[in-house]
């Protein structure tokens, strides 16, 4: 797939695939080529912290399970990797799936404690554009997925630029988004 082509937002259903993603180094290979582009296994390692020859086994576990794929444009070990999908989602109705939406939440929650430490930092126009908010909604199973999939497709409006960087501004900064919607009584 070349980059100018729009990647789509993957559905995962294989369990083989979800256990292959519940792990750190993966994880953090997705997010340094959805917000870096391709990259080599060398190039990936200088992100996420890892061995170039750690990279190189998870980019091709990654690849295994439908994730990224080689951008081309690569010789001998300088092979680039590209991401396949602008992103994932997935039923939670399998051990699978329970198991990589607990890896996933608690990788989330930490990265968002790390952050509310670190926002008094941030210049004041980021802070006052960066948030965190919280509401109850009532809403039926139905309109509940309704809404979710209504703020995907939000987001994913902005996914062009994620794909090519001549279309990101000049003063934009790659920003995450965080989504829970969970029955409020669960936690009561």
């Amino acid at each position: 797939m070349s980059s100018e082509e729009s990647r789509p937002l993957r559905t995962l259903t294989d369990p083989k695939a979800m256990r292959a993603i519940a792990h750190p180094t993966r994880i953090a290979l997705l997010e340094a080529l959805g917000r870096d582009g391709a990259l080599t296994a060398t190039e990936a390692a200088a992100v996420v912290g890892e061995s170039p020859t750690n990279c190189a086994f998870h980019l091709r576990t990654l690849a295994k399970y439908g994730f990224v794929e080689e951008a081309g444009g690569g010789t001998g070990r300088r092979r680039p990797w590209q991401l396949k999908h602008v992103g994932f989602r997935f039923d939670e109705d399998t051990v699978e799936a329970n198991a990589l939406a607990g890896f996933l939440w608690e990788t989330w929650l930490a990265r968002l404690a790390k952050v509310a430490g670190r926002r008094a930092g941030f210049s004041e126009e980021w802070r006052k554009a960066t948030s965190a908010s919280e509401m109850v909604l009532y809403l039926t199973p139905e309109e509940a997925k309704a809404f979710h999939e209504g703020m995907a497709d939000l987001v994913l409006r902005y996914h062009d630029r994620m794909e090519n960087p001549a279309l990101r501004p000049p003063d934009s900064l790659p920003l995450e988004h965080i989504q829970f919607t969970y029955p409020y009584d669960a936690v009561r």
